[in-house]
């Protein structure tokens, strides 16, 4: 994992939390300014900016990171800040800068915006919106070249995670089918005023074109069962009574599916309106979600039908027995595998007829 480290750079005077106009900065909405020169310089140089660029930038706040990218020599700069204070202090800074006709301000959420066309983006964003800031990203078309951004540290260290390591997870693998994720910098919590309560990183998202040829739906729904339980093996994770309960009722709806539709089921392939799903699915989610209405009312069901539902349980954990054993799955760990594995373990239960969406 390549990245150095960006020190505290000393400086005289200012006023802990307020900015010059004496406006008080609001913890709550995650705003802490960059305050030191040298990070501001290496964010800009690692963005890689182009003369034809056009950069987004997220919570621009004073405006110390967007009159570098300016002086960048970049086509444009559209930043998006919520705070109509903080819109001000922009329009201020900037008033009369001969910068300021290649600069764009948006006032508004920018989960809830529609973003414009960019080449790049580079942001120090509240962190608080994080991970649904990062699939909003990723669901842009047109897709963008990257994007540098800053993250509480552990959010970045989990979307750069590895298998195997102890912060791999969920977010982790769906980030990384959609992009490639390299850590840039760690960054010191005193470079910020006021200093956040914890260390930050810029991380590198370059988004993967083209997308894989997978449905996200299928894919989510296999590693957030996978992912219940990270450390356990497949096997015995597939073996779970609701587990098995879930998928063979997926079975029996697609064949029920196929037999009306008279035709096997294409493909799917992953498409922006799957990913733009993704700000909803990163959150590690309790298994149990979704099967307290699954359970059998008719207490009054005969034996043999008792016998015959039994004998279809033991068919298909056998099957799923089979396709994990077949893929030499059944002892693996989902906290180990890799996305090679995933994309291996769903086409192994597509084939046989068995979908988690």
């Amino acid at each position: 994992m390549a990245g150095g480290k960006i020190q505290k750079k000393r400086q005289g005077g200012g006023g802990g939390g307020r900015l010059q106009g004496g406006i008080p900065f609001e913890k709550s909405k995650g705003q802490h300014i960059l305050r030191n020169p040298a990070l501001v310089d290496s964010i800009v140089d690692k963005a890689g900016l182009k003369p034809t660029d056009t950069v987004l930038e997220i919570g621009p706040g004073t405006g110390n990171l967007t009159k570098r990218l300016l002086q960048a020599g970049v086509k444009a700069v559209v930043a998006v800040e919520l705070d109509p204070r903080m819109v001000l202090e922009l329009n201020r800074r900037f008033q009369g800068d001969p910068l300021s006709s290649r600069l764009k301000i948006i006032q508004g959420d920018v989960l809830k915006c529609d973003l414009p066309y960019f080449d790049i983006c580079v942001a120090n964003i509240p962190y608080q919106i994080s991970s649904p800031l990062t699939f909003k990203l990723l669901s842009h078309r047109p897709i963008f070249r990257c994007a540098v951004i800053m993250f509480q540290r552990e959010f970045a260290m989990r979307l750069v995670a590895q298998p195997g390591d102890s912060l791999y997870c969920r977010l982790s693998v769906n980030v990384q089918l959609l992009s490639r994720v390299s850590h840039l910098l760690k960054v010191g919590r005193n470079n910020f005023r006021p200093p956040p309560k914890v260390d930050s990183s810029v991380v590198r998202i370059e988004p993967r074109k083209p997308l894989p040829p997978v449905s996200f739906k299928e894919w989510d729904g296999l590693v957030r069962l996978c992912f219940n339980r990270k450390n356990k093996t497949l096997g015995a994770m597939f073996k779970q009574k609701r587990v098995l309960e879930l998928l063979e009722k997926n079975y029996k709806t697609m064949q029920s599916l196929q037999l009306t539709s008279g035709a096997e089921t294409a493909e799917e392939k992953m498409s922006a309106d799957d990913v733009a799903l993704l700000s909803n699915m990163v959150d590690d989610l309790n298994l149990e979600t979704g099967y307290e209405n699954d359970d059998d009312d008719d207490d009054e069901m005969e034996m043999d039908d008792a016998d015959m539902a039994a004998e279809s349980r033991a068919s298909f954990k056998e099957k799923i027995t089979g396709i994990l054993q077949q893929g030499d799955f059944a002892e693996k760990r989902a906290s180990k595998l890799s996305q090679v594995d995933f994309l291996y373990l769903l086409s192994l239960f597509n084939k046989a007829g068995i979908h988690f969406s």
